[in-house]
Order: structure tokens, then sequence, then C-alpha cells
């Protein structure tokens, strides 16, 4: 079976490295002051995304992402891996979105590329860990959702089979497309980037990446392929005000970097008085009760 199959893959500040300049007077995350990573679960998507292609002769995998132009580096990783294109939405207008905006955005680009059988993306996002986006894509698009995937088994017959991680094991599934998917960071690692890939695409680039007088403009002439497509809102004919700070009813007082430290430890026996001991030191504590 032949698919389109779309990954949503968010470039994301490395939140290992917050400080005093993480957020903005707004209070949202200052992106340009941390540095950015492949957001962790969607490369977990992009390995179930190349794997389906590999099962299905002749389907094809986009990267879809939101963000600066510097967001275009996210695509190309995509690539040096086995996608076959990508699609950054950058404009100043999807700015400071936050879970409702940036599915809306999402969405509109997804049913302007049209034709998409499957959505894959991570369950969540490192820089917000709220596992909205990917539910919300599938609400506002009408599709199917499967959620916390480690595997996808098979696509045949308009059906998707795949192993989800519950509460207490796993359980298999069967959805029909086409069908939004959330994958887990318990899911497969994504594979290395090719060499011969990253050759192929390593001069890849968005328009507002290249400088007005970039010196592989006939490059890029010859070989179209190295233009990444790139929308603004109203190329995916988006509402402004559902869009980017606009559209964002959330906001963030701030960011912390919490490491807990142990200042002393005690070692527990079996024993009846050791076990009581703990319980009602817990429920003092307000732990339990």
């Amino acid at each position: 079976m032949t698919l389109k199959i779309v990954v949503l893959a968010k470039q994301v500040p490395d939140t290992r490295h917050v400080g005093k300049d993480a957020m903005t007077a707004e209070g949202t995350v200052n992106r340009a002051a941390l540095p950015a990573i492949f957001n962790p679960d969607d490369l977990n998507a992009l390995e179930q995304a190349l794997r389906l292609k590999e099962q299905n002769p002749g389907s094809t995998v986009s990267i879809l992402t939101m963000g600066p132009p510097r967001a275009g580096e996210i695509i190309r990783q995509g690539l040096f891996r086995g996608a076959d294109d990508g699609f950054l939405l950058t404009d100043r207008l999807f700015a400071g979105a936050d879970t409702l905006a940036t599915s809306y955005a999402l969405a509109t680009a997804i049913k302007k590329i049209g034709g998409v059988d499957l959505v894959l993306g991570g369950r969540q996002a490192i820089d917000g860990d709220t596992a909205q986006v990917g539910p919300q894509v599938a609400e506002k698009l009408g599709m199917t959702q499967v959620t916390y995937a480690q595997e996808i088994l098979k696509v045949e017959d308009g059906k998707a089979t795949i192993r989800r991680a519950i509460d207490g094991g796993v359980e298999t599934v069967e959805a029909p497309l086409p069908l939004v998917v959330t994958v887990n960071g318990t899911a497969a690692p994504c594979r290395p980037q090719n060499v011969k890939l990253v050759m192929k695409y390593k001069y890849a680039t968005c328009p507002s990446e290249r400088p007005a007088d970039d010196p592989r403009a006939s490059l890029y002439a010859e070989r179209p392929y190295l233009t990444l497509t790139q929308w603004s809102v109203a190329d995916v004919d988006g509402d402004p005000a559902q869009c980017g700070f606009a559209g964002s009813p959330t906001r963030v007082k701030s960011v912390q970097n919490i490491v807990f430290q142990a200042k002393e430890s005690k070692t527990l026996t079996a024993s009846d008085a050791d076990v009581e001991g703990l319980i009602r030191e817990l429920i003092s504590e307000k732990i339990i009760g």
C-alpha cells in the first residue's frame, strides 16, 4: 500500500541550559537564547515513518515543522535520514504559539499538503511536556488518533496495526486511515544520518535562510530539490487570530531547571517495625494520608 506520511517535528530549546534569559517579558520561552535540538520523541516518530516507507514501496515521508528560519535544520536532519521533502511554517504571526495555536497551524498545513494517510509525531516536546499537539491536530482534522505508540506493526487494507503502551503493559490496536499517531520515547531510536543523503541535501535550505547575495544561487536553480518549501500564515489560508501569540490563551510564568538532591538516606529492612515506621513518617510528612 502506497502511503503519504507527514512527520510533525519540532526544533526545541535544550531545556537543560535554562538560565536567566530563558523567558521573554511576555512569558514565553526565549528560544533565541537556548541551544536548539531535534525534539527526541519526534525522532522516534520519524523512525516509524521511515520503516513504513521501506515496507510500502512508493510511499513518501515529509517533515512538517514550525518555527523561525533556523528550524529548516530540522528538515535537513530528516532528509539526511531518509525523508523525501519538508515544509517549514515560518511567519511572525506564528510566533509565541501555545499548543492550541500550534495544532491549528499544523492542521492547516496538513490540509494544504492534501491526501495525507498518516500523521506521525512524538508524544510530547521537551519544552512543554504537554502531549497535547498530536491529539489536537487529530481533532482539528477529524482523524482517528492513536497515542503512546511503541511500534507501527503494519499498514494494509486501509488500516494500521499499532502496539501501544498502557498502564501495566502494552496492547495492540487497529485503526482506520487517515490516522494521527503519537509515538513514545520508548519506541525504536531513529537511525543515524546517511552519508550519501548528507552529501545530497547538505545545501538544502528554505528561501528565508539564504542571504540576498547567495553564492549558491545557480546551484539551487539546477537542483530544485535543494529548495525547501516555506509557508506563511497566508500561504496555508490561516486565520491570524488563531495563530501565534494572538491565538494562544496559555501564559507561562517561569521556567526552572529543578535538580533533586538527596540530603540523607535510610536503609530499611523488611521487618514489620521498619515498614510501620516508614508509613508513620510518610503520613506525618503529608506525603500519604
